[in-house]
């Protein structure tokens, strides 16, 4: 007999700029829901689990469109850098001492705590042995798109680079149609260390796979003059040169744009991820994204890993993007609330390829968060605003994802989130001896 749940008594967000249903209901039949709409058409529970929420909100799981999870290694390790001194002074460094498939899964794991307890349901994860990355990711009980590093320099995982397409085949391979919770994807890191030939041979195996194509692009000033063997005026117009921008394509960063790069975007219908709080901690830029919106580009949210950041907090991240644009545009109406609220949400799921997450609908995917609306920073709560201006990652009280309970009452029921603290804690101290 198939397993049900219901949460009742609660006020439900369908969707961002949906109306509220208050109170209402939702019922999830194994990891799909199956019925949701307000109290009085709720069906008899039956053998069904009931969930009675009142004082709370009901809301999609977040969608974190960019992240390097293992990172959380390097949280705080070198702050107040420029992106370039950062990474070639301090992270890359580090990354050589460190990073090997133990290192990778203990801190995804960690990652994974974090963003669960914050209320994200889905992560997209781009670094080395990406391997580790979907293992960790599967067993915390996150939904994930797994990527693998792709670089023309000596990796973790990777020490020669002439092999770098050949380990992601491999990652792919094993991960596609492996665990309904993983879908692997191709992270070429950018258009500076990874040359022609090797965009072109890893944009062809997503291509072939039906996968994501993620690349950091346009993210540092002086980028354009970085390009190995450019084939154009700007990263943008390098990419397009190659035949690599299209609708599975998934440009990160995306900061230095001018009007012809955004215009190429939006002709090929190229997708943008913006991460503006390790964009301004790395005083790189801001991302002209109320300028995409306009041009009909679809734009996700991410953290990016929070050596950068330094934290996985989506909420923060939606409060960031929606007041630094009002700010760049000098225009209070610039990308309202509720457009930050979909970045994050439907906009992050139909990115990634995952269009069954990100809204609450009768057949989606039951991936999920309940809020506490009575702590006074949400009281009085008018409407769905307040989630970007005032919500935070702690107001999450219970987690679902894929019709799993893996948070309730802010406790991660997963996994031991203990052991994996120790496990990090054991990986930094060898790090700080090194």
């Amino acid at each position: 007999m198939p397993d049900t749940l219901q949460i009742t008594d609660c006020t439900i967000l369908p969707e961002a700029g949906a109306p509220l249903i208050s109170p209402g209901f939702l019922e999830i039949t194994d990891n799909t829901i199956r019925t949701l709409g307000p109290m009085e058409q709720r069906p008899a529970p039956g053998t069904a689990t009931v969930i009675k929420a009142p004082g709370q909100l009901l809301m999609p799981g977040l969608i974190n469109s960019h992240n390097h999870c293992a990172m959380t290694l390097f949280r705080g390790l070198a702050d107040d850098l420029d992106l370039m001194t950062w990474l070639n002074r301090h992270i890359f460094p580090a990354e050589a001492a460190s990073v090997n498939p133990e290192m990778v899964y203990w801190c995804t794991r960690l990652a994974a705590a974090e963003m669960l307890l914050a209320g994200t349901t889905t992560v997209a994860d781009g670094y080395f042995h990406a391997d580790s990355a979907a293992r960790a990711c599967r067993d915390a009980g996150i939904r994930a798109v797994a990527a693998q590093g792709v670089i023309d320099f000596p990796a973790p995982g990777v020490p020669d680079p002439s092999r770098n397409i050949e380990m992601l085949e491999r990652f792919i391979d094993f991960w596609l149609g492996q665990d309904p919770l993983v879908t692997p994807a191709v992270f070429a890191h950018s258009p500076y260390t990874c040359s022609p030939a090797t965009l072109l041979r890893a944009k062809e195996t997503a291509d072939r796979h039906r996968l994501r194509f993620f690349i950091h692009l346009a993210e540092a000033r002086g980028e354009a003059g970085m390009l190995i063997d450019a084939r154009g005026t700007s990263p943008v117009k390098h990419l397009q040169t190659l035949g690599l921008l299209d609708a599975a394509a998934v440009c990160v960063h995306s900061i230095w744009l001018d009007d012809a790069d955004l215009d190429i975007l939006a002709a090929t219908g190229a997708q943008v991820v913006s991460c503006p709080q390790s964009n301004l901690k790395l005083a790189s830029g801001t991302a002209r994204v109320s300028a995409m919106l306009d041009r009909g580009i679809r734009v996700g949210l991410g953290t990016d890993g929070c050596a950068s950041n330094n934290s996985l907090d989506m909420f923060r991240e939606m409060d960031m993007l929606a007041k630094i644009q009002k700010l760049k545009d000098h225009d209070a109406t610039s990308l309202p609330a509720r457009q930050a609220l979909a970045c994050a949400t439907t906009d992050g799921a139909r990115l990634l390829g995952l269009p069954q997450t990100g809204r609450l609908v009768a057949g989606g995917l039951a991936d999920m968060v309940l809020i506490d609306l009575q702590a006074p920073h949400l009281t009085p709560f008018y409407n769905q605003d307040l989630l970007v201006y005032a919500a935070r990652g702690s107001d999450v009280r219970t987690v679902i994802v894929d019709g799993r309970i893996v948070v309730r009452d802010r406790k991660v029921l997963a996994f031991d989130l203990e052991e994996t603290l120790a496990a990090v804690e054991r990986l930094a101290a060898g790090l700080r001896a090194a």
